[in-house]
């Protein structure tokens, strides 16, 4: 079921102020002159900055309290003691085809199952590491923001601006963040072409928000499921493995750096872009079978320690 996202803006509020109507009264015989002396004039004055700067510091205290709460709590996903939940969120300018979402929402479980199956490789005992949660479509013609630049002042108006876009997201869908280890937006459109469709994505570091644009059918499902992983693994602290060409970084981007021999590789590193065939030769993980784990991303998110 398809939820609509308005764009419109509310009627802004306005405050409205009465004013005072003031009654002649007669002057009394005797009137008793108050004087209100300079010290004490400082002394209130002090007193009401005493009172500000108070209530910033109680103010900043909270906040840091706050944040500090959320980097324990991010850094204790990598513990890997529960299983961590992921909000995978659809956003469609216009309707999707049915088919293509049912495709996505059923191959969920197969993605869960082979990321499992690389967990428990590298970490035994460790069999359920991802549920994926498959929330929208939400139907809205607002694109996510794009960062603008690496500036302080750019990284923290696009902090802003993604945190405008995902409230606003996460209430059409109705969807409780805190709910949630990471949440990856998914803003999906029909393909423009028969013969290829484009996907990308970007993350936040060791954060909790991924964002990933894919020209979606039936067809794209597995590519898709395997960059919403990658994006969820940049969530948890794991870097991309391949160079400024897209090529994997060899033996970084390998998913099985020791087996003999060395090529073609059975899978693709969840942090490359394919699976290594040959050295400068590789195929894009189209299959959900050939997405893998290496052991230098196990270790960034955790599954391994040595």
């Amino acid at each position: 079921m398809a939820h609509l996202l308005s764009r419109d803006d509310a009627n802004a509020g306005r405050l409205t102020l009465d004013r005072a109507i003031v009654k002649d009264t007669p002057t009394p015989e005797r009137t008793t002159l108050f004087v209100l002396s300079t010290s004490q004039t400082n002394e209130g004055r002090g007193t009401f900055f005493k009172v500000r700067v108070f209530l910033l510091l109680t103010t900043l205290l909270v906040v840091v309290f706050v944040a500090a709460g959320d980097v324990r709590r991010r850094k204790g996903r990598n513990d890997w003691d529960r299983t961590l939940e992921v909000a995978i969120v659809l956003v469609a300018p216009r309707p999707l085809d049915p088919k293509a979402v049912a495709a996505l929402r059923d191959r969920v479980p197969s993605l869960e199952r082979r990321l499992a199956e690389e967990a428990a490789r590298h970490r035994p005992g460790l069999t359920s590491p991802f549920k994926f949660r498959v929330a929208g479509p939400v139907v809205s013609d607002v694109s996510a923001p794009k960062l603008a630049g690496t500036g302080p002042s750019d990284l923290a108006s696009h902090a802003w601006a993604l945190r405008s876009y995902t409230k606003a997201i996460d209430e059409a869908a109705g969807l409780d963040e805190g709910a949630f280890d990471a949440r990856i937006y998914v803003t999906a459109t029909p393909p423009t072409s028969a013969q290829k469709a484009w996907i990308e994505g970007e993350s936040e570091q060791g954060g909790r928000i991924g964002i990933v644009a894919v020209e979606l059918d039936e067809g794209m499902v597995d590519l898709a499921l395997a960059v919403i992983a990658h994006e969820t693994f940049h969530t948890l602290g794991a870097t991309d493995k391949y160079d400024p060409g897209g090529h994997a970084t060899i033996p970084a981007g390998l998913a099985d750096p020791t087996s003999v021999p060395l090529y073609p590789q059975l899978r693709g590193d969840v942090m490359a872009r394919g699976r290594v065939i040959s050295p400068g030769s590789e195929q894009i993980v189209e299959r959900l079978d050939d997405l893998g784990v290496g052991p230098e991303t196990a270790r960034e998110i955790g599954w391994r320690r040595e």
